[in-house]
């Protein structure tokens, strides 16, 4: 299986901490030329890792940085987040803006992209989530953006297709630096690692390789799918709420 991503250009989105961190590093490790971008640098320099500033939701500058490469095998739509934010407690432009980021943005980066990555006959990996595929209390406007993303490429695939394959990682929890925010301490980190069948959360490694092997020669016939990567989801909550005799 070739993994290997020697000689190509991979621009991560969003790639200075956490998951696009991650990625950016399996990257370079793959033997990749990374470049990230992000409205901030990184607090830590990853080796063999280029930084330039880009905010995503400028689409002028979006299709500044990408006439500015030389070349593009490999994109890797990473930046996103949400805040807990009840949809009430919010207007619609605060929502709105959540929506840009993760659907908008990565749609206006594909773009400005194609034709490099089309003459590379490159690739596109969309960082998913399971919140686009269950109820998202708390982050709606934002589960329903990653619902849209994985859509998105699967359209894309189709209309790109053959000269670019475009495929979707979609993702669980992960435990990053920001983590605390979402689960508390770590007895809080560690109660929600065990609903998932794996019984850890994810690593941004994890992430990383599996980005690697959808950029890579070895998912040549691969385009327009999703690839799960959340440790097995979640534990069924029925099965803990029957009361039923357990088998040992």
């Amino acid at each position: 299986m070739d993994n290997s991503l020697r000689g190509r250009i991979a621009v991560v989105t969003g790639g200075t901490r956490g998951v696009g961190a991650g990625i950016a590093a399996a990257f370079a490790e793959a033997g990749a030329e990374v470049v990230v971008c992000a409205r901030r640098p990184p607090e830590v320099r990853l080796p063999g890792v280029e930084f330039r500033p880009l905010d995503l939701r400028d689409p002028d500058a979006v299709r500044a940085f990408f006439a500015d490469l030389p070349r593009l095998d490999v994109l890797v739509n990473n930046a996103g987040g949400t805040p807990y934010r009840r949809l009430t407690d919010a207007g619609p432009e605060r929502h709105a803006r959540v929506v840009e980021l993760n659907l908008v943005a990565p749609l206006t980066a594909s773009l400005a992209a194609y034709e490099r990555l089309r003459r590379a006959r490159g690739s596109i990996v969309m960082i998913g989530s399971v919140s686009g595929a269950r109820p998202s209390p708390g982050s709606a406007a934002y589960g329903a953006a990653k619902a849209g993303l994985e859509h998105l490429a699967r359209s894309m695939a189709v209309e790109w297709a053959p000269e670019i394959r475009v495929n979707t990682l979609v993702v669980g929890m992960v435990r990053t630096e920001l983590s605390r925010l979402h689960y508390g301490d770590e007895a809080g980190v560690a109660a929600v690692a065990g609903t998932v069948p794996l019984g850890r959360l994810a690593e941004p490694s994890d992430v990383g390789e599996a980005a690697v092997f959808l950029a890579s020669p070895a998912a040549a016939y691969i385009t327009g799918a999703s690839l799960l990567v959340h440790g097995g989801g979640e534990r069924p909550a029925f099965l803990d709420a029957a009361t039923a005799p357990k088998e040992s």
